[in-house]
């Protein structure tokens, strides 16, 4: 008996019944690719073809979006300030007077001068540098300047110290 009188091939109903199921396997093997697809893009696997956050940003974008989300701005506006500070207020202030801290809450800008002479003259001058300072980071970010004078030396007591001495008091004060 030949092959082909065994096995004969598949006819009408049977010839569908075999293509349907076929089509089935391949739609299941689909499916799952389909399912295995939507798994590994939910976990995070691949971006596909829409941008989204876990794509590659500039690292200048990827740090001002960090500034806004965190609400730093202000911080980081006041940090470029304080290596600016000798080209907002020229290399005379500069030289005599250097920022030393900022409140964010308060918006104040801490400023130590190396003589009294130039806190004085730092005070006058208070409301023209919150303007240009208002000017170069925003406004409203300096409210007020603090000045302080200069760090008065630890006045100690020994033998040619007289009782009751404060000192040179007018570059100390």
């Amino acid at each position: 008996m030949s092959e082909s009188a065994e096995h004969p091939e598949p006819t009408g109903a049977d010839l569908a019944r075999s293509a349907l199921r076929a089509a089935r396997a391949q739609a299941r093997t689909r499916g799952e690719q389909v399912r295995e697809k939507r798994e590994a893009k939910r976990h995070g696997l691949r971006s596909g073809a829409r941008s989204d956050g876990r794509d590659p940003v500039p690292l200048g974008a990827a740090l001002n979006r960090l500034l806004t989300e965190r609400g730093w701005e202000s911080s980081a506006a006041v940090g470029g300030v304080m290596g600016r500070w000798p080209q907002i207020v020229g290399p005379d202030i500069a030289a005599h007077c250097t920022p030393t801290a900022y409140d964010d809450e308060a918006a104040v800008l801490t400023v130590q001068c190396d003589s009294t002479a130039w806190a004085t003259q730092l005070r006058w001058l208070a409301r023209q540098l919150v303007a240009r300072l208002n000017h170069e980071l925003g406004h409203g970010t300096v409210r007020t300047i603090k000045v302080l004078g200069p760090a008065a030396p630890v006045r100690g007591y020994g033998r040619l110290r007289a009782p009751g001495s404060k000192g040179p008091g007018d570059t100390w004060g």
